[in-house]
């Protein structure tokens, strides 16, 4: 049920300007210091000469549109702080807009110390030791075949399976009977295979015991020479859609948090990420604080697919206008 009591210093604590912003799929660059600019994306903006006039300051936690229409449209107040902005965006009261930022981000108004991570900078994992890298696999499981009619039915193309060598394994071994996917460190080299079931049986993901996925990217050491501007979606399949859409710098992070050696590869490889998260209610908080993260660094944007899908069942065409919006 949803709570009707707001604590507002929690609110303007915990939640960043940066956070609601990738909400709503925004991108904002930094320009200096603690200092972010981009579009306007308020409704009361107008002005077509006004552009990159959004400004953020991240030690302050505030925002200022420096757009004289935009502000008189809002009774030339120029900026405030996150709930002010919530408000301005939906048009809503001040209360309003802290129930939304509550429920969105699931901040628990009881105390500051049940808010679950919708975190600023914070890391979802603890540190990793250099030393606890993912040891390498001394072999390949064959044979496998990519035109099984399992990925058929996830609209997989035997070509696309085939240069991610996915497919069906039907040797021996924990994978047996299983669509697997190699998995590598961000060098290439071959780190797990992951398998996923045919039909009903649990689990419908496995993995091998002691492999550590927080700490790799699946489809990382391919991206990277696409490029630095990268997809970022949850799960297997759905990278193998978007890289048949034509967008081959495309990564998963095999779940929908993002752990600190994650965050780490993607800001040394990328300027650019374009966070394409699930359309569920878990995956929309995900992709806000995980945007929130990332845009210290690199510049970000959220894509919003439509209620209730996942990326791999989008088309080519769907997932062009999501992710190049000037692509048509």
């Amino acid at each position: 049920m949803r709570s009707t009591w707001v604590d507002f210093k929690v609110l303007k604590r915990v939640v960043s300007i940066e956070m609601a912003s990738a909400y709503y799929g925004l991108t904002l660059r930094r320009v200096h210091g603690p200092y972010l600019r981009g579009r306007c994306p308020l409704p009361t903006h107008v002005s077509k000469s006004s552009v990159q006039s959004f400004i953020v300051n991240t030690e302050k936690n505030v925002w200022v549109c420096h757009s004289d229409s935009c502000v008189a449209s809002r009774g030339w107040q120029r900026g405030g702080n996150v709930l002010d902005f919530v408000a301005a965006m939906e048009r809503c009261s001040i209360r309003d807009a802290a129930l939304k930022l509550q429920e969105w981000f699931s901040v628990t108004p009881v105390s500051s110390e049940q808010i679950v991570p919708a975190t600023k900078g914070g890391e979802t994992y603890p540190p990793v030791a250099a030393e606890e890298n993912n040891k390498p696999l001394a072999f390949k499981l064959r044979p496998v075949d990519p035109g099984h009619p399992y990925l058929a039915l996830r609209r997989v193309d035997s070509n696309t399976a085939a240069y991610f060598d996915v497919g069906f394994y039907s040797g021996n071994g924990s994978m047996e009977g299983r669509i697997i996917f190699p998995i590598h460190n961000d060098d290439g080299t071959l780190v797990a295979y992951a398998g996923r079931s045919i039909g009903e049986t649990e689990p419908r993901y496995k993995f091998p015991g002691r492999f550590r996925k927080s700490l790799v990217l699946f489809n990382l050491h391919r991206a990277v020479r696409h490029g630095k501007a990268v997809v970022v979606v949850e799960g297997f399949f759905d990278c193998l859609n978007v890289h048949q859409a034509g967008f081959p710098c495309v990564v998963a992070l095999m779940g929908c948090s993002l752990s600190g050696r994650q965050e780490a590869l993607l800001q040394q490889h990328f300027r650019q990420v374009t966070l394409m998260l699930d359309g569920d209610n878990a995956g929309r908080r995900a992709g806000a604080a995980i945007a929130a993260r990332l845009v210290i660094k690199l510049a970000v944007r959220v894509v919003e697919i439509p209620p209730g899908t996942q990326p791999d069942q989008l088309s080519a065409d769907q997932i062009r206008c999501l992710c190049d919006p000037d692509f048509f």
